[in-house]
């Protein structure tokens, strides 16, 4: 019985060793979850920072004293490519679309027909137009013609037999007079007659005034009312042609469609335009020999411009080997007060159909060569710090972005290495670039 009771007894000294497993798991997930979040903020933020670098202008010196026929570079700039002129072409009546002929990216000449609209209405209201016209000038030839000989005839035949009924009044009027002082008739007879004869005569009067007047046709006035009438008309049916021939719409100029608003069966409008009700306009159009290139120039590097300042043109889509000749051709009569840069637009003047509007576009504003005698135009020389090129490339400061560009470079100098390719001075070079530093990475100047 002892031992039995002794093997049901607890023994306290063991302890559990199971625990609360769930407890701990979910323990190392979250510690595991915060490291990596951890982990992977880091990694963003070493992605994302900013490298702090220096950076130098390089600036193409004419070689041998000789004068550079480019000039000196006295600015760089960035922007973007525009039309000169683009235009938003609009209807000027209302009506469905019944015709587009044209695409987006399609050359179009002046006066080519783009759209159609629908113009069964404005027919009918210039027929109409055109048919009150003819019945008014109708109606002025015939008060320009007159009565007829016919009519002239019937109104002197009207009247001739008035007199004779007059004539025969009279001559009852006196037969019962004298029967009537011989008392055969009553005096009733004789008022009769009286009135009979008064009547015939106020008839013979009004026939000789309506055969006076048939002679004499219609009054001035009333012709000038129907020639007024007349030119009214004529306003009429001019403006309903005009309405009918603006039904087909035509290109302005000569260029190029760079967007198609509408298809068949749209409802184009004069006046207010829904975001999904009708539209306002058709077609957008410029012509793509007529470039600018739109910059935002800062208020501390404006004073070095002028009109008509000479530039030369790169895109980044072609790269720094195809360059194009600019001149300023509009400064903005006022600065941008949050930004403070004033807008300047450039024209290029050899534009060619590989260029397109909105693309970007580099701008090297240069002085004009000096004058006087010289040998004829050399390449200017360009040196770039030994320091600032890496794996045979340099990178370049452009919009707080470090933009890699390889270059050839030739012997060096105690001004540095000459770069025979790939600059064109102007350019703001990094000094001394990182080594994990990479094409496009963020960067902060310091001054």
């Amino acid at each position: 019985m002892a031992n039995d009771l002794n093997s049901l007894r607890i023994d306290r000294s063991l302890k559990d060793t199971a625990g609360p497993r769930w407890a701990t798991r979910w323990i190392l997930i979250g510690v595991s979850l915060f490291v990596l979040l951890g982990a992977w903020q880091t990694v963003r933020a070493w992605l994302n920072r900013a490298f702090e670098v220096r950076t130098v202008r390089i600036v193409a010196q004419p070689e041998d004293g000789a004068r550079s026929a480019a000039g000196e570079v006295i600015l760089n700039a960035t922007g973007y490519i525009v039309a000169h002129h683009k235009i938003q072409l609009a209807s000027k009546v209302v009506g469905k679309v019944a015709w587009i002929g044209v695409e987006k990216g399609d050359k179009v000449k002046q006066g080519q027909i783009i759209v159609r609209l629908e113009d069964d209405e404005y027919r009918a209201q210039l027929q109409q137009a055109r048919g009150q016209l003819q019945a008014l000038q109708a109606r002025l030839l015939e008060l320009e013609n007159g009565s007829r000989p016919e009519e002239i005839a019937a109104a002197e035949a009207n009247l001739n037999q008035a007199r004779a009924d007059l004539e025969n009044a009279r001559v009852t009027l006196e037969r019962t007079r004298r029967l009537v002082e011989q008392g055969v008739l009553a005096r009733q007879s004789l008022d009769d007659a009286q009135a009979r004869f008064d009547a015939q005569r106020a008839r013979v009067a009004s026939l000789e005034r309506t055969f006076d007047l048939v002679k004499l046709g219609p009054r001035s006035e009333v012709k000038q009312q129907v020639l007024g009438q007349i030119e009214e008309a004529k306003g009429r049916v001019a403006f309903f042609e005009t309405q009918l021939n603006n039904t087909i719409i035509r290109a302005p100029i000569d260029g190029t469609i760079l967007e198609r608003v509408v298809e068949r069966g749209e409802f184009v409008t004069t006046g207010f335009v829904g975001d999904r009700g009708a539209k306002g306009y058709v077609v957008s159009l410029a012509d793509l020999n007529d470039l600018q290139v739109e910059l935002d120039i800062n208020q501390n590097d404006f004073a070095k411009l002028r009109p008509k300042q000479r530039a030369i043109i790169t895109t980044d889509v072609y790269g720094p080997e195809r360059k194009y000749e600019g001149v300023i051709d509009e400064i903005s009569p006022e600065a941008n007060r949050q930004k403070a840069t004033v807008q300047v637009k450039v024209k290029i003047l050899n534009p060619d159909g590989d260029l397109r509007p909105e693309m970007n576009a580099s701008v090297i504003f240069v002085a004009d060569p000096a004058p006087g005698p010289s040998s004829g135009p050399r390449r200017p020389a360009i040196y770039v710090p030994d320091h600032a090129v890496r794996d045979g490339a340099v990178f370049v400061a452009l919009n707080d972005r470090a933009v890699k560009r390889a270059i050839r470079t030739g012997p060096a100098s105690s001004q540095g290495l000459r770069v025979e390719d790939g600059l064109i001075g102007g350019e703001d070079v990094i000094l001394n670039p990182p080594p994990e530093m990479k094409d496009g990475a963020r960067i902060r100047v310091i001054r």
